[in-house]
Order: structure tokens, then sequence, then C-alpha cells
């Protein structure tokens, strides 16, 4: 997003909400938006939200010139239509500044039924890797396109060169799915769970055995399509200059402590860097906030960090030991007792806290199984720690990590922080009485300014009147102001005002200034509702190849959907979802992944990696003996999962 004056850039951290509270706290926290989900069509089914509780938030992040960005990234089934649409009507009556839409009949009714207002943001379920699905993504009247999470910085920013018009919105913390978004069927194939309908059944969090084409075993009970988290925090920098303008963090199934850690870290971390280049950069929205811990990523929910693909393939990121959280090392176990044990660490420990260690044990066919174990400290004494019960498998020199830091949590209990916009004020005289003018006050600031007057007659003071009027003009008790300063014009503190005329004026120019909207319109930004054309040629090579052998990736679900790409040129088959059975043997396209056993386990002669001595193709194979092909798209660097 550009500022007005071409010079700047408008930067927005956008933060998950499961609900109304996560949403008030991550504005508080310093996010310039939120995402949240409404009842329904929200690609998480446990973090639906009432259209009233929407509505409540919409009206607290206006107040800071933040926006509430709502999910509706699911695909939609023909009788769903017409409930989708009345509820964008309501959403849009609440005052909602942005849909997330993956279904192109809900784009297309959005456009010829409704003509909302609202602006439209393509999801990542949109599958959005190339300028040229995001040049088309715009021309279909798209402002932002959330791309997939799997993009290198470098990528980013060619296609904002390529695109540079379109509003461009990355993910840079919180979990990841191994497959490209959108195009992961893996649930649905095996559970009748879709992943496009909100209802993932985390199939990537499960153990497989890797096998070969002769059945060879190559890795047992392994967890080969667990990714860790992601944490771009250290990237920010390089992010913002690559022409990314939002920056998502994940998370609208966690909790609200996850919320305000994580929101406070990439706040501050934002702030430090417009510090140094303030004429580069802003932030989205206004005020200051006043934090009241010091925020840690390491004490929240996370499977290990890394930077995925924002500097490139790098190796080391999945976790195939766990799919459960770490959290962060403390310590090595030093001497166990029958019912305690002692820590080597400089750590500190409370009753209550959540800690683990890995576990390596030997199977019946002698291969090393490693398993997280967890427990809870019933008692802290200094480094002495006493478990509700001694976990098995526990050893003298073993790591120990906590997962759940409750000094921590405890610390993020209750109100945490404080979001305050700072104003300037400033008194005059009028013929018959007083007037206040409230602004907005700091550098690079829309102007925004209300301005209240009282009747009362001028009457000489016997001593003066400044500290009085200041001291009563600045007292903004639980409002979201704070004033920077009082001006007092026309020597108007040479006159007796009382406390209470004061307190009157302040609060009728507050209140007027409370109604001004903070919202800045931004230049160079789209047509809403994009063109009415359509650019057949452009649309045959927006998709990478799969999509030709495999029509259902397009999750057409509905009569709407099907006529749009039909616009396109394009007969596609009806979604995944929608099929009357499975796709047989070897035609089920499940997942397609950026990240590579192969590569990750070390075996990529492209890259420099051993020579694999199995024979190929290998297969993923479950618990219950359900297998799944790899394919290894060495020129497009790219996964392949086949279901057999």
């Amino acid at each position: 997003m550009q500022s007005k004056d071409n010079k700047t850039r408008t930067i927005e951290l956008l933060a998950p909400a499961k609900n109304l509270a996560c949403g008030i706290a991550a504005i508080d926290h310093g996010a310039d938006a939120v995402y949240i989900g409404a009842a329904k069509f929200g690609a998480r089914q446990s973090a639906g939200n009432s259209v009233e509780d929407i509505a409540a938030l919409c009206d607290y992040a206006h107040q800071f010139g933040a926006k509430v960005h709502v999910t509706v990234n699911t695909i939609i089934y023909d009788d769903e239509m017409d409930d989708m649409l009345q509820l964008v009507r309501e959403l849009e009556k609440a005052k909602v500044d942005a849909l997330l839409i993956q279904d192109m009949g809900l784009l297309r009714a959005c456009k010829e039924q409704l003509k909302t207002n609202i602006s439209l943001h393509a999801s990542t379920q949109c599958d959005s890797r190339t300028a040229e699905k995001v040049r088309w993504l715009a021309s279909l009247g798209f402002e932002r396109v959330v791309l997939a999470r799997e993009l290198s910085v470098q990528e980013i920013a060619d296609i904002h060169t390529a695109v540079p018009e379109v509003e461009l919105e990355a993910f840079v913390h919180g979990a990841l799915c191994v497959s490209y978004s959108g195009i992961c069927y893996a649930s649905q194939y095996c559970f009748d769970r879709s992943a496009n309908r909100g209802a993932c059944a985390q199939f990537c969090r499960m153990a497989f055995d890797l096998k070969d084409s002769d059945g060879k075993t190559i890795e047992h009970q392994r967890y080969l399509l667990s990714l860790k988290d992601m944490s771009q925090i250290d990237n920010l920098e390089a992010l913002m200059r690559s022409g990314a303008c939002a920056f998502k963090i994940e998370g609208r199934l966690k909790d609200i402590n996850y919320v305000k850690n994580v929101v406070s870290a990439y706040n501050q971390r934002l702030n430090a860097i417009i510090a140094k280049h303030p004429d580069e950069f802003r932030r989205a929205s206004f005020g200051r906030v006043e934090c009241n811990f010091t925020p840690d990523l390491n004490k929240t929910f996370n499977r290990g960090y890394t930077h995925y693909f924002a500097d490139g393939r790098q190796q080391g990121i999945f976790s195939p030991n766990t799919p459960k959280a770490l959290g962060e090392y403390v310590g090595k176990v030093k001497e166990i007792r029958c019912d305690s044990f002692n820590v080597s660490t400089t750590a500190s420990f409370a009753n209550g806290d959540g800690l683990c260690f890995i576990n390596r044990q030997t199977n019946r066919e002698g291969r090393t199984v490693e398993a997280l174990e967890g427990f809870r400290v019933n008692k802290a004494v200094g480094n002495r720690l006493y478990p509700y019960k001694m976990p098995q498998g526990l050893k003298a020199g073993m790591g120990l990590y906590r997962n759940q830091d409750q000094a921590f949590e405890k610390e993020l209990a209750g109100q945490s922080a404080v979001r305050l916009l700072p104003i300037d004020m400033e008194l005059g005289l009028t013929p018959d009485g007083y007037s206040l003018t409230v602004r907005l006050s700091g550098v690079d600031v829309p102007k925004v300014e209300a301005k209240a007057t009282v009747r009362f007659e001028h009457q000489e003071a016997k001593k003066p009147q400044r500290d009085n009027i200041v001291r009563q003009l600045i007292k903004l008790g639980n409002t979201i102001y704070a004033c920077e300063g009082v001006e007092i014009n026309d020597n108007a503190d040479r006159y007796f005002v009382p406390s209470s005329v004061l307190a009157e004026l302040r609060r009728s120019a507050i209140e007027s200034f409370a109604r001004q909207s903070l919202f800045v319109e931004e230049a160079d930004t789209l047509k809403k509702h994009g063109s009415d054309s359509t650019n057949v040629a452009a649309f045959q090579y927006i998709n990478p190849s799969q999509y030709k052998r495999f029509p259902y990736l397009y999750n057409v679900s509905n009569r709407a959907a099907r006529a749009f790409y039909e616009q396109q040129g394009t007969n596609v088959k009806s979604a995944f979802e929608c099929m009357d059975t499975k796709p047989m043997h070897d035609e089920a396209l499940i997942m397609q992944c950026r990240h590579c056993i192969r590569y990750s386990l070390g075996y990529c002669v492209v890259h420099g990696g051993k020579k694999p001595t199995w024979k190929e193709p290998l297969f993923l194979e479950l618990g219950d003996k359900r297998r799944f092909r790899l394919e290894f798209d060495c020129k497009d660097c790219q996964m392949n999962i086949y279901a057999e």
C-alpha cells in the first residue's frame, strides 16, 4: 500500500482472532488489522463468530484506524449460496473492511448480485504463487492477494515488480500447511473431512513409514510431513522491502495469550524498523501501545521455528520426531530420585509448568524410536522439580524443554497492554464562551480533528488558571486517548472557568472526535470490482500443469463457479468434495508440496545430497497400511503425493 505522498509505504500487521476477545487483544497489542471467521464458511469450523460480535470488533478496531477482515474462504455448495450472500449483506452492515474469498462462485455473486463495496481479498486458498496468477486475480476485482506461504523473499519481490498495483499479503508466523493451500485433499480422501470446507483432520501431523517400491522400510513411524512453525521476525525488513504490504500471523484457533505475545513481538519489531526508516514506511493504523510484559516467541506454542523458503530451500524445515510443541530448552536432567529430579540450568521454574523430553527407545525390530514425553510440575523448589507423576524414561543427561511457562502465562493474564491514541488540545475563546479543538497527534497522521464549544461568560480570574485548565482537560479517564499537549490561545487562561465547565467541554470534544474516521484513502488502489472482461489466453498459463490433469484442483462446488470458469474458457470438473466416487488408483493428486522428503533426508542429488540406494517410487504408509505414492518433480522442485 502506497501512502498519498507516494513516498512512504504503509505496512499492516494482520493478526488472527478466534473470537471477539482475541480480536480486541490483537488490536490492543498492536495489530493494524485482524481477521476473523463468521459463524459459517470461514475455513475453521471451530472458530465461528456471530455478526454481532464482528460488528463490535469493527467498532473497536475502527477507533484506531485498524481494520477487520472476515474469512468466507471455504468452497460453497449450491444449497448454501443464498445463506452465504445473506451473510455478506449482514457483514457489510457490520462495517467489515474486507472479505477473504476462495470460491469464484462467491466472487461472481458479490460482483453481479450484491455489488458490495467491501474490499475483496483472494485467500491463500487460491494458491497464488506466480505473478501471472496474481495479475489474473487482480483483473477479477481482488484488491489484495494472500500469497502462498512457500514463496521466498525474492519471489515475492519479483511478483511485486511484475504487478506493483496489487496489494500483497504474506504469512510471517505460525503453523505451516505442508501442501500448497487450497489444493490439499488428503483429509477429504482419508477421513471425509474437507480442508477446503474448514474441517482439516491434520493428515500431515500423522506418523508414517517411508517405504520403497520393494517394500523396504527407509523411515519408521516418523512425522515426515509435519513442518516446523514459521517465524519471519528476523526477515521482516527484507519482506517490507520486497513489496509485501501486509504481514499475517497464523492462528485463528490459538488462544488469547498466543495472540498477545506474538502480536506484541511483531509490533515492536515493526516499530523498531520504521523508527530507523521513517521516510520509507509507516504503520496502517494509529495509537501507542503500552505493554507490561516482554514478548518472547519461544514461550508461545511452537513446533520449533523455521524461515521456511524465505531464504530459498534450506534444511531443517520439518519436525520428524513429533508434531507437538517442544518448547524452549531449559537445561539437562542432573540427578533423579524416586519422586523428583534436579536440573542443571539457569532457568527458574514455577508450580504447574509443563515440561517435556525426547525419549529414545529401541523397538522389537531394533529400530530407534523417538517419542515426546510430557509432564506437569507439581512443586518447584529451586532447580529441584517434583512432578505430579514421575515420567517413565527420564534419565540423567537428557535435555529438558518447557512448553508451558506458568510465570509467563500469569504475566499475560488480565490486561497486559493498553493502546492509546495521542491527541493534542487547543483551548480558545468564542464571543460567548470557550472552544476546545481536539486533533490526532503525531507525524504522518491524517488530519482528524473535532471542535466543541460551551457558553460561559468571561470572568477575570484572581489567580493564573493555566495549571487548572490543563489538569482538567487531560483527565481522559478510561478513554482510549492520551493528551500530548494543551495549547491555550487568546489568553483564555486569564479567565476563571469552573472545572465542571471544562469537563463538559472536554467530554463534548472527545465524543465528537470519536465519531471521526481515521481511515486514509490509499493511492493506487484497484477498482473494487475489476473488469468484466476475461483474458482467456492469459488464464491458460496461470496455474501449474497439474490443473489440466486434475481439474478438480479448481475447487468448483457450485453452479456460479462453474459458469465463472466457463466464461474463462475452461470446462472444469467438480471439486474433489463433490465427486460421487473417489478417484481410482493413481488418479488422485492429494497434495502438492514444496517440502521434499528426499531433500530433507539428505538424498537430493540436485542439491548435492547422497545418491539414494532405494528403489523408487517411494511410498508413505499409515499405521493402517493405507499408502500414498511420492513423485519428486525436480523440474519444478516440488513433491507430489498421490493416493494409492
